[in-house]
């Protein structure tokens, strides 16, 4: 993994990170491993951020600056990732509050690439639209995601409410974002939590079969 890469996401130096980020494809370095770099570098800007160091401006370059990073990065995840019939639905959001698309995204596309079909209600997404979503779409598995801590409570209240309109027991939940582990999913009532986007691609391929 590129320390150089971190640093330049983690320091706000957007061309330093793009010109890296080219040269590591370029050589031949695994688009998985970048792509690892840069889900490392959005946790520290996250803690960061917990911690009072970064502010919202910090947040919206490195969204912006991971859009740039992401569009050199997936023509070579895509290349990469093998054909697969369609396995199954899975929809996706991040939780009402949180306006994080940051690894929200890059999820949907790796669900996309490795077969599943996948519809991405957005971000700040009202609990009772993952509700009626859940119920019109159908999908077996349903995704949230939350980039700040301010996001675990909306997590809880989506699965509550999703179990409370009777759908709990047709799908998997999973939730990932910057500062998940297994203490906050056991408070939002979860399945699982992915830590990166493969991560969240074996979930639900276990979850579904394929």
């Amino acid at each position: 993994m590129s320390q150089a890469l971190i640093d330049a996401i983690t320091e706000m130096n957007e061309d330093e990170a793009l010109r890296l980020t080219t040269e590591l494809l370029d050589g031949g370095t695994d688009p998985f491993s970048v792509l690892e770099a840069c889900q490392n570098a959005m946790g520290v800007i996250g803690k960061r951020y917990e911690e009072g160091t970064y502010f919202l401006p910090e947040l919206i370059l490195a969204g912006e600056m991971m859009n740039q990073l992401s569009e050199l990065i997936k023509p070579k995840l895509s290349a990469s990732a093998t054909d697969a019939a369609q396995l199954g639905k899975v929809l996706l959001g991040t939780v009402e509050g949180d306006i994080h698309d940051i690894g929200k995204d890059t999820v949907g596309f790796m669900l996309e690439v490795n077969g599943f079909e996948v519809r991405d209600l957005g971000v700040d997404v009202p609990i009772q639209q993952f509700v009626e979503a859940v119920r019109e779409f159908q999908p077996q598995v349903v995704a949230l995601s939350g980039f700040l801590t301010l996001a675990f409570d909306a997590m809880r209240d989506t699965v509550t409410a999703i179990a409370d309109a009777g759908l709990r027991d047709s799908v998997k939940i999973m939730i990932g974002g910057g500062q998940i582990d297994e203490h906050v999913r056991k408070h939002t009532g979860a399945d699982a939590y992915g830590k990166d986007a493969m991560a969240a691609v074996n979930l639900a391929k276990g979850w579904i079969g394929g």
